[in-house]
Order: C-alpha cells, then sequence, then structure tokens
C-alpha cells in the first residue's frame, strides 16, 4: 500500500460481470467501433491478455512487442493500436486501485509485481512455511511455480504431482512446460508412475496412430465400440436408447456412464434429460453455466424489477410482461398473459392497469383475476414503499418478490433454486460495488438488466449443490477433465465434431505467454501443432478416467445439416458396432 500509495477505502473485490461492465463504461469513448469485432468482445479479449500478462508475470509493457510479433501490425481479432490497448489497461488499473476495487487480474498482478518479489514479506511471511503441497502442478500458472520456487530455494519442503497428459487449463494461464522446468529441478526425487490409469494402456497408442493415419492396419480391442447414424438428432436418441438399455440389463449403474461432448447445446442437454426421464433415470449436468438470463423465471423477475423501477431507455413489451405474469402467477396460463398485457399494459408508461380495464375481464376467470390483481396491487405498495424509503435496495424487492410470489423459492425445482440464489448473489455484489460510485447515473436497476440479459453471469453460485448420487454425468469434455472425474463408461458424444480438435477452452493469444512458445507468428501452422498436441493429451488424459468401456458416438451431418469432418472420424470406419 505505502509503496503504491494507496489511499482508497478497504478492497472490494469485482465479480467478472462487473469488471466487464465498469471497463467498457471507462473506455467507452477511447475504443474503436470495428466491423470484424463486436465491443463488448474486445472489451473482454483486453482483459483477458491482461489477465494472461498477470498470471505469467509479464509486464504490461512488453504486451505489444509480443502481439506484434505473433499477430503482425495488426489483426482482426484484436482491432487496436496496441500501444493505445497499453494506455487503456493502464488507466483501468489505476481507476480500479482509486476506488478501492480488486479484480482477480489485479490480485495477481499486485501479487506478482510487489508482493512476491519484496524481501520483508518473504522473510517475515513465507519463511512461516517449513512444507508446500500441490496437487496437479500442471494446472497451475507461472505466478504460483515461483511462489514454489521461493519458498523451496528458501528451504521449504514441498511435495508435487504432474500430469504429462493433464493441462486442462493450458490456455487459460496454466503452464505445465514452465513448471515442469521450475520445479522438477529442485526436487531431491522424483516418482514415476509407470503404469498409466484406465484404459490408456490398451487405447491410447492405438487410437492416436489411427487418428494420424487412418489406414493403419490396426485392431481395436472390445473395449472400444461405435455408434453411428446419419442426423444428430437421430444420434442423440439411440445414444440416450443405448444408456437405458445398458442400465435396465444390469450391465452399469448410472452413476458409471458419462456422456462427454466437445461442446453441449440447449437441445442436446434438454433431450438426454427428457428421454432418460422418462425412464426414471436422471441425467447430472456438470456445472452447467447457462446465462441467468435463459431462464424464464428469472426474466421475469428481471421485467417486475422494471416495473418497480422503470427505465425510460428500456424498451419493455408486452411479450416480456406475459411472460413475467406467466412465470410468476401459477393460475395465468399464456392465453390469458396475453390478453391482460394487449389490454391492461401501458407500455409508455410502464405501468399495469387494473384487470377492469379489459373489457371482458370476467373471461379471466376468477383465480387468475385475483392473481393478477394481487400482483398489481403489491407492485403499488412497493412503489409507496420505495417512496418512503421503506426499501432499502433492489436486492430487497427482489427478496420480496420471491418470498410474496414464489414462496421463497424452497419448492421449486433445484435448477430454478440454482438460479434465484445466483440471481440474488449478483445483485448484491452489483448494489455493493454502485455504493462506491456516486458519481454515476441513477439508472443502476436498467444497467443491472441490462448486464445480465446480454448472458454475462451464469446460474453457478456458491455452495453448489449437486444432484442425485445415481445420476449419468452430462459434461463437456473440458468440465469433465477440470473435475478429474473417472468412470467405468463413457461415450464420446458427438465424435464427428471438429469441435474435437478446434474446440480449446482458451482465451485469445493465450500461447504468447506460454513458456514453449518460439517467439515466432502464431500462423496455421503453429495452430494446428498445438491443436494436435492438445488432442492427444485429451485422448490420453480421456482414456486414464474409464476402466471398461468406450463408446464412439458419430453421426454422418452435423447440426447444420454438413458432413462431419472431426478428426475422430477415422476412429469410427474401424470399430466394432455398439452392442449390449
Amino acid at each position: 500500500m505505502a509503496k503504491l500509495d494507496l489511499k482508497a477505502p478497504f478492497p472490494l473485490r469485482l465479480r467478472p460481470e462487473n469488471e466487464q461492465d465498469l471497463a467498457q463504461e471507462l473506455w467507452r469513448s477511447q475504443l474503436p467501433n470495428p466491423d470484424s469485432l463486436p465491443q463488448w468482445r474486445l472489451v473482454r479479449r483486453m482483459l483477458d491478455l491482461m489477465q494472461l500478462a498477470a498470471l505469467s508475470l509479464t509486464p504490461l509493457s512488453d504486451l505489444p512487442s509480443l502481439l506484434e510479433t505473433a499477430f503482425g501490425s495488426e489483426t482482426p481479432d484484436l482491432p487496436i493500436d496496441y500501444d493505445q490497448m497499453i494506455d487503456l489497461l493502464q488507466a483501468w488499473q489505476t481507476w480500479c486501485l482509486d476506488h478501492g476495487f480488486l479484480t482477480y487480474t489485479l490480485t495477481a498482478q499486485l501479487y506478482g509485481q510487489y508482493l512476491l518479489p519484496n524481501p520483508e514479506y518473504q522473510d517475515r511471511r513465507l519463511s512461516r512455511y517449513r512444507y508446500v503441497l500441490a496437487d496437479d502442478l500442471d494446472e497451475y500458472p507461472p505466478l504460483i511455480g515461483k511462489l514454489l520456487e521461493i519458498l523451496l530455494d528458501r528451504g521449504t519442503l514441498g511435495l508435487f504431482t504432474f500430469n504429462p497428459d493433464g493441462g486442462v487449463r493450458q490456455g487459460l494461464g496454466a503452464d505445465p512446460r514452465y513448471q515442469e522446468r521450475a520445479i522438477a529441478p529442485r526436487c531431491g526425487q522424483i516418482l514415476n508412475l509407470e503404469t498409466p490409469q484406465g484404459l490408456a494402456p490398451e487405447l491410447a497408442d492405438k487410437l492416436l496412430t489411427l487418428i494420424d493415419s487412418p489406414l493403419s492396419n490396426i485392431k481395436l480391442p472390445p473395449s472400444f465400440t461405435s455408434l453411428q447414424t446419419l442426423t444428430r438428432a437421430e444420434l442423440i436418441r439411440q445414444t440416450a436408447e443405448a444408456i437405458a438399455q445398458s442400465i435396465e440389463s444390469g450391465l452399469v449403474a448410472p452413476q458409471e456412464i458419462a456422456v462427454l461432448g466437445p461442446g453441449l447445446d440447449a437441445i442436446s442437454r434438454y433431450a438426454f434429460a427428457e428421454i432418460l426421464g422418462r425412464k426414471n433415470i436422471t441425467v447430472e449436468l456438470l456445472n452447467d453455466q447457462r446465462p441467468l438470463s435463459s431462464t424464464p423465471l428469472i426474466r421475469g423477475l428481471l421485467t417486475l424489477l422494471q416495473l418497480v423501477y422503470p427505465d425510460p431507455g428500456a424498451h419493455l413489451g408486452p411479450p416480456e410482461v406475459a411472460e413475467m405474469l406467466v412465470a410468476l402467477a401459477p393460475d395465468i396460463d399464456p392465453v390469458r398473459a396475453g390478453l391482460l398485457t394487449e389490454y391492461c399494459f401501458q407500455a409508455d408508461r410502464t405501468t399495469l392497469l387494473p384487470v377492469e380495464t379489459f373489457p371482458r375481464w370476467d373471461r379471466i376467470g376468477h383465480q387468475a383475476a385475483a392473481q393478477y390483481g394481487d400482483l398489481v396491487a403489491w407492485i403499488g405498495a412497493i412503489k409507496e414503499a420505495i417512496r418512503q424509503r421503506q426499501v432499502a435496495s433492489p436486492v430487497v424487492l427482489l427478496d420480496r418478490a420471491i418470498q410474496k410470489f414464489l414462496a421463497g423459492g424452497q419448492e421449486l425445482p433445484r435448477d430454478q433454486q440454482t438460479a434465484i440464489r445466483a440471481l440474488i448473489e449478483t445483485a448484491q455484489h452489483y448494489w455493493t460495488v454502485e455504493v462506491r460510485l456516486p458519481e454515476r447515473d441513477d439508472n443502476s436497476v436498467g444497467r443491472f438488466v441490462k448486464m445480465l440479459t446480454q448472458g454475462t453471469v451464469t446460474a453457478n453460485p456458491f455452495p453448489v449443490s449437486y444432484g442425485p448420487a445415481r445420476s449419468v454425468t452430462l459434461s463437456t469434455v473440458f468440465q469433465y477433465r477440470a473435475s478429474r472425474l473417472s468412470h467405468r463408461w463413457q461415450f464420446w458424444f458427438d465424435g464427428g465434431s471438429v469441435r474435437w480438435l478446434t474446440g480449446v477452452d482458451g482465451m485469445f493469444g493465450a500461447p504468447v505467454f506460454l513458456s514453449d512458445w518460439a517467439g515466432g507468428p502464431l500462423g496455421l501452422e503453429e495452430s494446428d501443432r498445438r491443436q494436435e498436441k492438445g488432442l492427444q493429451r485429451l485422448i490420453r488424459d480421456l482414456l486414464g478416467r474409464t476402466t471398461e468401456r468406450v463408446i464412439l458416438c458419430t453421426s454422418e451431418l452435423g447440426t447444420n445439416g454438413q458432413e462431419q469432418l472431426g478428426p475422430l472420424l477415422a476412429l469410427a470406419t474401424t470399430r466394432s458396432p455398439f452392442k449390449i
């Protein structure tokens, strides 16, 4: 604090959605409006580059030269002058520190550049630790590697695990090669586990050889089979039926099955849950991170918020109000909701009129009319309470609405309870931040609603509640590997997709910050090389996480109706058909 001359109040952590919102507002007048990239995505990429630099101990001033080496003097993927970008990032850092805000990136940056190198910190703090243990060292960034180096050099005893086929978070800050170079020479003893786990010893080399050379004369064992269809819709149905038949026959239990894909859209998630649910088989969506605004109940609460706090710049229309009525009033169906909004909603004043405004309001029915009248009366009472300063903030209003119309949310399905908790947590944090920004205009509700409807917040609050123990796991490959799970059976879904090779969950420019980057242009050749290495790690890691069977599920056509050209298709022609 003294070295940086900080006089701000006690630090407050900014969540990623607030970081994005505030940075874009700070830079708005200086950002370009490129045709190749939406402005909000440009802001996200700039912040991501700042985060990667902090985690890799790279000074911000080095970014222009690194980016120019990798991408040239300009690139449509980052349509801004590199030096101007540094100026904006430094202005953002100064603004945050002046207001007492800390982001994940700023925390890493301050720790790596100021605190960790400080001799007093090392003598007074790090000398207290006699032992250090780090699991999955391949998932750590260089910042943590530097901390471990200092600890080991000061005599701390360490124990580390390292998975050469891991590096799941490579592209998100992890640098396995850095850890291997920095930590391994400092270890007095290295134990290599000679026997790989799961099906990796039996299948890994054979599968990778077939992917590289599809014409190779390699016979796969019965532990690797496939399920092939013409269309993706048919693939979902047949895969779900194969899972159900396997469970019903007693070959495998639901909790011993994982369905993994490079990406799972909403249709796939819904179809698997629906088909298996009809057979009394539950599905657990692993770390399902859908935007809050994708939940009708949340959209209904946001509409209610806008009815209480009207936003002159918003375009709240009858469809949104009708959806709110259906979500919050169980006796109002979509038809009644449409009639009520057509006759009783004044869009220009963002107001709901009494039900009697509808000439034939008797057609609505007694129960629906009563619930609508109750909602209108509640909105009027809340507005009066706000005028009398009896409602401290919109967070209190949301809590009262949940208690009033949703009975506190206790009887709702688990996914809706999760969404409500995420909404409350996000709202609490948002208005805590707003208190520190008195210079902003009063339309905080409008900005909050806009932030959520842009899909920047997902329903993944803390603490996370887990699904039933006897459930089939449905997950993306990334989430599955990151969660360190293993199953008897794995269904590799959508095996024909190119996303098995290209669908890396990484930030823009991430290879620039890796210690194994040779310092040359990041062209197609370098990209292909890294993707192939990533696919090899992925295959070996997945095979190490299954003990009995892998079923490759492919379709000739993708969701867009075009022929699939993914790297795993070479395995589909050398397989045995899946049989119960």
